[in-house]
């Protein structure tokens, strides 16, 4: 986020209150901090003897990864899907095999029959604002998603990193909340919403898998500092933290339609999410990504090339666009007007 989306004052303040807090240096459990454990349960309707506190989502899905499946074996993602599981995957001997999406979320057939042909244990994705597409999963394939990768004795990782980037409207439950089985593993993090310093999240499961995850988890970062957890503890229970939230709430959807707009006068057509802070841009048929993404740069411009965002060949060209570290408004509407005269050079 752009600093002025960060919230510096209340995070300055939280960790010096933090630091002079009794015992504030001593080590805490492994599992973390039962209070901050208990702010991620009561997200999600659990207990907090179902919540691992990691150091942020990245670390999270690492461990979640290593514990749920052997190296050489498969993980199924969805295509696309953030370049950051497909390089832990990869960085752990495993092999990403793509399920495709549409504008509802993954294709539950084409999941299915993933599962069938791959023999895969893990289904990674992101049901909630989904990077890099902004999709939301719709509501009437959430269960049958579960349903599905229990019958096929596999887990989902559940990565729900965006939950508090949204921009206004109702949000669904994770997915973990109505599982039935302890088949979803469900990963939190705070890191977006307020700095990239902050790198607290949480792994919760239900069942079995919890031991396997705690297992790992010891042996990949034997625990998040307590300093970093009791700042945490006391940002999130300020009336500073639910301000902060609906601020950039606000801001993101400011940001979301100013792109938006300014895309629509240049005639590019794109998909308005509902959270998150990106846009999946497609290209025109012919336009060669690499050149078009350099033409960017050199007018001043980042975007994201789409082609890390899959795991095998990409079909279409397409760019990611990021409204987060943007002064505002203006800045948007000239970095578009910079990027449409980019794409006519492409």
């Amino acid at each position: 986020m752009h600093p002025s989306l960060q919230p510096e004052r209340a995070l300055g303040a939280a960790v010096a209150r933090a630091a002079r807090r009794p015992g504030a240096w001593q080590r805490p459990p492994l599992e973390g901090l039962t209070p901050l454990r208990a702010w991620f349960a009561r997200e999600v309707g659990l207990t907090p003897a179902q919540v691992l506190i990691t150091a942020g989502g990245q670390a999270a899905l690492a461990t979640a990864l290593h514990a749920l499946t052997p190296p050489g074996s498969p993980v199924l993602v969805e295509s696309p899907t953030y370049p950051g599981a497909l390089s832990v995957a990869r960085a752990a001997g495993l092999r990403p095999m793509p399920v495709p999406l549409d504008h509802d979320g993954v294709r539950l057939d084409l999941l299915e029959d993933a599962f069938a042909a791959t023999g895969a244990r893990v289904f990674y994705c992101q049901p909630l604002f989904h990077n890099p597409t902004g999709t939301a999963l719709a509501p009437e394939r959430r269960q049958r998603l579960v349903e599905i990768a229990h019958a096929a004795g596999a887990f989902v990782i559940e990565d729900d990193y965006a939950r508090r980037l949204g921009h206004g409207l109702p949000l669904p439950p994770p997915l973990v909340a109505d599982d039935p089985y302890g088949t979803v593993v469900h990963i939190s993090s705070l890191t977006k919403p307020t700095s990239p310093n902050l790198r607290v999240g949480a792994l919760i499961a239900r069942g079995p898998v919890f031991e396997r995850l705690r297992s790992h988890q010891v042996v990949d970062t034997f625990f998040v500092p307590r300093p970093l957890q009791e700042a945490t503890l006391d940002l999130v229970g300020t009336p500073a933290w639910h301000r902060h939230l609906r601020g950039l709430t606000a801001a993101l959807r400011d940001r979301r339609d100013a792109m938006v707009s300014a895309l629509y006068s240049h005639r590019l057509d794109v998909r308005s999410p509902a959270g998150g802070y990106y846009l999946w841009l497609r290209l025109p048929d012919g336009t060669d990504e690499s050149t078009f993404v350099t033409a960017c740069l050199r007018a001043g411009v980042a975007v994201s090339p789409g082609r890390p965002y899959f795991a095998a060949e990409a079909a279409e060209p397409h760019v990611r666009l990021s409204y987060a570290d943007i002064s505002g408004p203006d800045e948007i509407t000239e970095g578009i007007g910079r990027l449409a005269d980019a794409l006519g050079q492409a």
